[in-house]
């Protein structure tokens, strides 16, 4: 039997999963290769567990190919887990290892890989191979980058494990209650199984399986930090860590961590950073602000201190005693020599003011975990309010009225939104261009299919469920995004939906408020783990063009051939992504006309986060930019323009100074609760390079981030930043942010389109803003209407930074359905302004300044 070990981390400790679960590799027989060229087929599903199921499935006779079909989240999985001939030599070390005495006909033990948790096959005739290995996405298992991924102290796989080990049959994942009801019970049920398996293992059974009741121990650990139960997380590891001590050495260096991330957690939860965070998780180069509450913190320094002494090179530990010693107010002083991270490194990055946390006082009270936001008009008051959705089962929507003072009202449950739980993302459209903007929620991100719900305004402040009426409510699948777009030019909108593990849906309208798919006709129905799209005319025909970001793999341009169909042309014309994808964009950061195209780059490692702030060499990619040439190809200026490596998740672009440059801001993080690395403000130096500002603008929360969301609440002429924080687990939530904008006094512009022949919303419509200075400098600014990133949604209207001194302001618009062009010059700057489709004038908003949490302004 070959060894399946769960040291599959980089020597990182992996608990199993259940004690009915069987601990048997598949493999048949075979002589081991002698050449380093191998044909390989693979397998990738998300848990360990899961991992050893499908292996005993196929010991009992089902094909590998059919099984790799069904449930790989690896993009080879259309075509049965075909990876081709290749070199093992090219291969990650841990896959190398794996395939060690591995024969034709063999199965490899499982491995840990970027996607999830992996196992090949040998295949005897290199002929059955039908795809080159560039074209199935190795980036994720080759040599290059050899990440480590961090440590899992958070329960989120063990928990949706349980769900599908413990789901009743049923649709109870088309019903958002039924879903909460489920999972809930799932992880009763889990616990409840785990504590009567080892509550109390006899000594002769510790002696016999010593490696198996750690795991066991440990994992009902993991269900405890799941749910944010501490101290009953804590007291398993430690019990485990105990047995671990005598019978199974080699788990304790991983449970000495796992204390300390469970010890340093539980004092942020003592000290109410989590309820109110206020400056205390807002990294600086001079750290945070220490704790009140310190003793979890020094407990977490000694874990963290032994793991050190054994394991000197480590870096996300390492980084994590940098962050305890700050907590206690003992940084750097207290630091020894050779563990400090100097958080000068983290340095400012240039004066843009510092942006203010009043989310509270505005009464934008929101706790929950990871979630998406919008903000936009809802109920046609001509004021912005404030949509979050949370990936918690049993989390609601929230929806923030705005009262027109400075202030925020929750009014969900008038709305009829209380009852719509779970979404890690909802993005607005007016889908039915009655001139009220609807909802999409999306459900199932990283976890199990569940049913999206699209939700009509009525116009009248309320929403109705109208998934099943609108033709959306058939496959169900796990998605956590989705663009709106006009495909065809009819002057309705049509969805885009990217899955994970299963084909892409493209719903056409059909104009009368109902959907049909037409996926397979478009030529879109490719199944990757898609985890960002985005919609935008990139080679500038006027019809709009689709991108997918993908977790493992290349990700997909989709060229609309203006009849109904697409064409994937991502490697032609140069933006295949890095590997392993997440939020994804288009717009135009250099002003030239053109629409650019940003792919973030998704590596779960806190190690490859302080390297980049400690100015190490990197293993991963790095998120990527590509520019528009022009001509239907991309360069790639990632290095030239200076993006580095993060853990970027949720993320936007807006002008945060007004400079007519478009900056990105960024949450980052994954869900052990050892990810604590500041989000990421960037801002964009005139189109040349893009610079870490978190530093000096107060925006660094650790905390996990999702939703982002560039808007001006306060009509001042500035835009805020609106972040959903908190991570995906119910022990992991956090407060919202909204950060206040401090102001720069440079003019700006805000335009409202409304689309006659074009779509209601006016999404895809193009403005082009000539500005000339006071000094007779002039520039043109460019714009295409989107509510911005796929993970977290801005306004439609759009807001124009002018630079400073702005004297001629001229607009053109480009209206994509009717092919026509309004201008208007001679507008004056500072203004809100309504433009209508065909129209020859605009209509003044009024848009009274307030101050947030306050009364109003001047």
């Amino acid at each position: 039997m070959a060894d399946s070990s769960s040291k599959t981390r980089h020597g990182r400790f992996i608990p199993l999963a259940f004690t009915t679960v069987v601990l048997m590799a598949a493999t048949t027989g075979g002589q081991a290769p002698s050449a380093d060229t191998l044909t390989l087929r693979i397998i990738v599903v998300e848990t360990q567990e899961d991992a050893r199921l499908v292996q005993a499935r196929i010991a009992r006779g089902e094909d590998f190919a059919e099984l790799a079909r069904t449930l790989s989240v690896d993009p080879s999985a259309a075509n049965g887990g075909m990876l081709g001939t290749l070199k093992v030599s090219t291969l990650r070390p841990e896959l190398q290892n794996a395939l060690q005495n591995v024969g034709v006909g063999q199965i490899s033990p499982i491995t840990r890989v970027p996607l999830g948790f992996a196992f090949l096959e040998v295949v005897s005739d290199a002929s059955t191979s039908t795809a080159e290995p560039s074209t199935v996405g190795l980036m994720g298992l080759t040599s290059e980058g050899n990440v480590k991924y961090v440590i899992d102290v958070a329960g989120f796989g063990a928990a949706a494990v349980a769900a599908k080990v413990f789901s009743t049959p049923g649709s109870w994942n088309r019903n958002p209650q039924a879903a909460c009801e489920q999972r809930t019970q799932a992880v009763d049920q889990a616990i409840a199984t785990l504590r009567h398996d080892f509550a109390s293992p006899t000594a002769k059974q510790i002696a016999a399986a010593g490696h198996d009741v750690v795991q066991g121990i440990t994992l009902l650990g993991q269900f405890h930090v799941y749910r944010g139960e501490m101290d009953d997380a804590i007291r398993e590891y430690q019990r485990a860590y105990d047995v671990a001590k005598k019978y199974d050495p080699k788990s304790v260096i991983d449970l000495e961590e796992m204390l300390g991330i469970a010890h340093l957690h539980r004092a942020e939860m003592v000290n109410g950073i989590y309820h109110q965070p206020g400056d205390r998780c807002l990294l600086s180069h001079d750290g945070i602000p220490a704790f009140a509450e310190a003793a979890d913190v020094r407990k977490a320094i000694e874990h963290f201190s032994r793991y050190l002494a054994a394991k000197p090179d480590e870096l996300e530990v390492r980084w994590l005693l940098n962050l305890a010693h700050m907590a206690t107010g003992g940084y750097p002083s207290e630091v020894p020599a050779q563990e400090l991270v100097p958080m000068y490194q983290f340095t400012p990055g240039g004066d843009v003011g510092r942006f203010q946390d009043v989310a509270v006082r505005s009464g934008v009270s929101s706790f929950a975990a990871a979630g998406g936001v919008v903000v936009d008009d809802f109920d046609g008051d001509g004021r912005l309010d404030i949509v979050t959705s949370s990936l918690e089962p049993c989390g609601p929507l929230r929806f923030f009225r705005n009262n027109g003072n400075g202030t925020f009202s929750d009014r969900a449950s008038l709305a009829g939104l209380g009852q719509q739980l779970g979404g890690l993302n909802v993005v607005q459209a007016d889908y039915n261009n009655d001139g009220h903007l609807d909802l999409l929620v999306l459900r199932g991100g990283w976890e199990l299919p569940q049913q999206k719900s699209l939700l009509r305004n009525n116009g009248d402040g309320t929403f109705i469920d109208v998934t099943e009426a609108s033709g959306l409510a058939g496959r169900v699948t796990a998605t956590q995004t989705a663009v709106w777009a006009d495909i065809d030019r009819d002057g309705f909108l049509d969805l885009f939906i990217g899955n994970e593990n299963a084909a892409a849906q493209l719903f056409r309208s059909k104009r009368d408020g109902t959907f049909e798919d037409i996926s397979r006709a478009a030529g879109v129905a490719r199944t990757s783990f898609a985890k960002g799209v985005a919609a935008g005319d990139y080679d500038g025909d006027g019809w709009m063009d689709l991108y997918v970001s993908n977790s493992g793999g290349v990700n997909f341009l989709y060229r609309n051939n203006r009849n109904g169909t697409f064409t994937e042309t991502a490697r032609d014309a140069g933006v295949p992504g890095p590997g392993l994808g997440f939020a994804t964009w288009f717009f135009d950061y250099d002003n030239d006309g053109w629409q650019d195209l940003f792919a973030s780059s998704y590596y779960s490692s806190v190690d490859e986060t302080a390297r980049t702030f400690l100015k190490l060499p990197n293993n991963a990619p790095t998120m990527k930019l590509y520019r528009n040439k022009g001509d239907g190809t991309f360069q790639d200026v990632s290095q030239s323009v200076g993006l580095a490596v993060y853990m970027p998740m949720g993320g936007n672009f807006g002008d945060i100074d007004n400079d007519g440059f478009l900056d990105i801001y960024q949450g980052v993080g994954n869900p052990s609760y050892a990810s604590l690395t500041p989000a990421v403000l960037l801002h964009n130096r005139q189109g040349q390079a893009f610079v870490n500002v978190t530093a000096s603008s107060g925006t660094g929360e650790i905390h996990k981030g999702h939703g982002v969301a560039f808007a001006d609440l306060d009509n001042d002429g500035d835009e805020e930043i609106v972040f959903e924080v908190g991570g995906a687990t119910p022990g992991d939530r956090h407060a919202l942010r909204l950060f206040q904008n401090p102001g720069h006094g440079n003019d700006w512009l805000n335009l409202k389109l409304n689309g006659v022949k074009t779509n209601r919303g006016a999404i895809g419509a193009r403005i082009t803003v000539t500005v000339t200075d006071a000094h007779g400098a002039t520039r043109r600014i460019h714009r295409v209407v989107s509510s911005g990133g796929s993970f977290g949604a801005s306004p439609l209207r759009q807001h124009v930074g002018l630079g400073p001194s702005a004297r001629e302001v001229d607009v053109e618009i480009s209206w994509p359905d009717s092919s026509t062009r309004q201008q208007f010059t001679g507008v004056a700057p500072n203004q809100s302004i309504s433009v209508t489709e065909f129209s020859d004038t605009f209509v003044k908003l009024e848009t009274p300044r307030v101050r947030l949490g306050g009364a109003s302004g001047s």
